[in-house]
């Protein structure tokens, strides 16, 4: 039973040993990203811009055409949908008033 023990007692001490690398590790590197100088970090951010610029996908001009015609035609189609609606409710109104 002793050796038992003895075992687990090295284990947590191990674990202790461990763990405290982790947080040393943790620590250095939040002290390097605060240590780093605002040009450096302007270039970073500039660098992320970059390359999710680059992973848009731009409409060619036959595609830009094609959507915003048929963007027109919908909006042509809703307001004379409305206009109908509006036109019928107010000869309603005039005919029950």
């Amino acid at each position: 039973m002793a050796k038992k023990k003895k075992k687990n007692v090295e284990k947590n001490i191990e674990e202790k040993v461990v763990e405290k690398k982790k947080e040393e590790k943790k620590e250095t590197k939040s002290n390097n990203k605060d240590k780093r100088s605002l040009w450096v970090r302007f270039r970073i951010f500039c660098h992320g811009v970059r390359t999710e610029f680059e992973k848009i996908h731009w409409p060619s001009k036959y595609d830009l055409v094609k959507y915003s015609l048929a963007v027109i035609m919908f909006v042509v189609i809703l307001s004379l949908f409305f206009h109908i609606i509006t036109t019928i409710f107010n000869l309603l109104l005039k005919v029950l008033a």
